[in-house]
């Protein structure tokens, strides 16, 4: 008898049991989800406002438009919020008292790069995703036929550009040109800095701030078109032919190209047979010629030399 008593009980016991949480259920579903009821938190390291908590809101009130919590699907409005380009990740949760929480990931942008005519951010995981018509993220501008494989890379490098105080100063942009070489662009002077592929760009970058600090700082920066670090252990100059200083030098390049031009011509004229004696004075002017000839190109070379120069990084 004691037995039936105690599974008596214990059926009474889980009949209210089941009564009161189906009422509280019942209560709890069919409470409203006021404004003061959602919480909307963007977890970002970097601030980023591509959406905010305003448009959140309004996502949440059009997927529950009734507003009552038994109407809301979590799950989906988790997936719709995740859909957004801007959003890296989302988690949605109801607490016990009804509030709904919203904890929001931004993607913040490595670059924004401008391709085929058109413009988009990239973030550190090589993400494409849409500008905004509300807000500009300030990063690094890059330009040119980047490649998706390309944009790890390319996020490191900028990456170490933003930690280090002199790339930081002077570099404000990036390019890719037709031959695929990639070239830093400067905030100072007319002139780029052509570095190649995205390999050992430390050893780039050291070089470059070393061209700088030994030879640049003494020298007007409108001087130079570009300055390339793409070759080992050496930097090459290309000067610029609008910087009236150059004129000189490009100017006596151009005469001495002149001077090999009208040697190479007097060369090839034919020599007059007279005599024995005449042809061998003949063969010993062109001999004389031709040594001419050579030391103005040695001088030529050594002239045009002067419009480039190398350095040989230690």
């Amino acid at each position: 008898m004691k037995n039936k008593y105690r599974i008596l009980k214990i059926v009474i016991t889980v009949i209210i049991l089941g009564f009161l949480l189906s009422f509280s259920l019942k209560k709890f579903s069919g409470q409203k989800i006021t404004d003061n009821k959602i919480s909307v938190k963007m977890n970002e390291k970097t601030p980023v406002y591509f959406i905010d908590e305003k448009d959140i809101r309004e996502i949440v009130n059009k997927e529950n438009p009734s507003r009552k919590v038994g109407d809301l699907n979590i799950p989906e409005l988790e997936k719709k919020i995740n859909t957004l380009p801007a959003v890296d990740s989302a988690n949605v949760y109801l607490n016990l008292n009804g509030k709904l929480n919203l904890d929001i990931k931004q993607r913040v942008p490595v670059f924004r790069l401008n391709k085929d005519g058109r413009d988009f951010y990239v973030d550190e995981k090589g993400v494409e995703f849409p500008i905004s018509k509300t807000y500009s993220h300030p990063c690094m501008l890059v330009t040119g036929d980047v490649k998706k494989d390309e944009y790890q890379k390319l996020a490191e490098l900028i990456e170490k550009i933003d930690k280090d105080d002199f790339s930081k100063k002077y570099f404000i942009g990036i390019s890719k040109d037709r031959n695929n070489d990639y070239n830093l662009l400067t905030s100072e002077g007319n002139y780029k800095v052509e570095i190649g592929d995205l390999d050992n760009i430390d050893f780039k970058v050291k070089g470059f701030k070393t061209f700088v600090e030994k030879y640049l700082v003494y020298q007007d920066s409108q001087k130079y078109s570009m300055i390339s670090v793409k070759y080992q252990n050496q930097i090459v100059t290309t000067l610029n032919p609008y910087f009236k200083e150059n004129d000189s030098l490009l100017k006596a390049r151009g005469k001495d190209l002149a001077k090999i031009s009208e040697n190479s011509s007097l060369k090839k004229q034919p020599v007059t047979k007279v005599s024995e004696i005449k042809k061998t004075a003949s063969v010993k002017t062109q001999t004389a010629k031709s040594k001419e000839v050579r030391k103005t190109q040695k001088k030529t070379t050594a002239t045009s030399q002067k419009t480039k120069a190398k350095i040989k990084i230690e």
